[in-house]
């Protein structure tokens, strides 16, 4: 069982106090809000737009076979940008400055077969506080035993090819969340080191909603299209390879890569940084000024900001991200950036490779 984990109080805390500060003002001056603005709205819109829009002409039965099968592909690709763009910014609390607006657009993850009371636990409670801890952090644990990324990880003797075998198992990821993840994290007595203890509320809509994901996505389907089992089967695969390897690639990318660290508190559960400090090691950027990836990945290419600013909504991340990274350079912390996304890609290759090999180290 995981011991409580405590970050120092007193190392690194002057580097979080002046950049809070310095964003604070920075909203104050342009009298901004932290939360979603017309651009933020538009683009809600247009990943909802798509999302549904590509689910109805699936299911409509008005198109050739041979169309449902790149239409599967772009649903799987929509889900995760729904995730990654609304539902993400709404569980941190971050699209509006309105609880209710935040539930409301929470509740879409449910659509894209995810728990939004489950993921506010493993996500914001536990990846945000325990970020790249083993052990502790949840969200980097994609594939015990076989995937290995930290010196603490189980060696493997099948790790050695881990970094060819590694990206067909991301692609599986949304799978396990629509049928097994959510079950599981939910009746685990701990998460890391959160104790569960789930309000009757919550047991109703985990299987109420699950259910409902099933009848939209295979029953539904299977009663409305003019196709057999297996067709619907492969289609029904390829949209969640398609949001696993979509939704896999984004997360990695953004804690393990070169440079990354990946801490460990001592006997007693005490860190030796603060908890700012360590979300600095622990969190990479990529692709930090491309427009694409700002408007598609939901902030999530900029992490680092993110993570010291999680109910900032993501549309203003660009605006922030130079206060955070010339704080950072004038209290020497690191500030991990890849350029791009290939560039970030080559990196996590590396990492994986680098650990695979060291699993053979006698």
């Amino acid at each position: 069982m995981p011991q409580k984990v405590k970050f120092s109080s007193t190392s690194g805390s002057h580097f979080y106090a002046t950049v809070r500060s310095r964003v604070d003002q920075f909203f104050s001056q342009h009298q901004l809000s932290r939360h979603a603005n017309t651009h933020m709205w538009g683009k809600t819109v247009f990943f909802l737009s798509g999302f549904s829009g590509i689910y109805l002409l699936i299911i409509s039965d008005l198109l050739p076979i041979w169309m449902l099968l790149p239409l599967s592909v772009l649903l799987g690709m929509f889900s995760a940008f729904v995730g990654f763009n609304v539902c993400h910014d709404a569980i941190h609390g971050a699209l509006s400055g309105n609880k209710k607006v935040n539930k409301l657009f929470g509740f879409i993850f449910n659509l894209i077969g995810a728990n939004p009371y489950v993921w506010s636990i493993t996500h914001n409670v536990v990846h945000h506080t325990y970020t790249n801890i083993p052990g502790h952090d949840e969200d980097i644990e994609v594939a015990p035993g076989l995937i290995r990324i930290a010196e603490e990880d189980e060696v493997n003797s099948i790790q050695r090819y881990q970094h060819w075998y590694a990206f067909p198992l991301y692609s599986l990821a949304s799978l396990s969340w629509v049928f097994r993840k959510d079950y599981v994290k939910f009746f685990q007595k701990k998460i890391g080191a959160h104790q569960s203890k789930h309000p009757k509320l919550e047991y109703f809509n985990l299987f109420f909603y699950k259910a409902l994901y099933y009848f939209l996505f295979i029953v539904l389907p299977l009663l409305v299209l003019d196709i057999s089992w297996w067709q619907f089967l492969i289609g029904f695969l390829l949209l969640h390879i398609a949001e696993g390897l979509t939704m896999g690639l984004v997360f990695q990318l953004a804690h393990v890569v070169e440079g990354t660290h990946f801490p460990m508190p001592n006997e007693t559960g005490q860190m030796e940084e603060a908890w700012a400090e360590h979300q600095m090691r622990t969190t990479a950027n990529f692709a930090t000024h491309n427009k694409f990836a700002a408007f598609f990945l939901g902030g999530l290419n900029r992490q680092i900001e993110h993570h010291l600013f999680p109910k900032v909504c993501h549309i203003h991340y660009g605006e922030i991200s130079a206060i955070v990274k010339e704080t950072a350079i004038e209290f020497n912390l690191p500030y991990h950036e890849n350029k791009t996304f290939l560039s970030a890609l080559r990196s996590h290759f590396l990492t994986l490779k680098k650990f695979g090999k060291e699993s053979f180290v006698d």
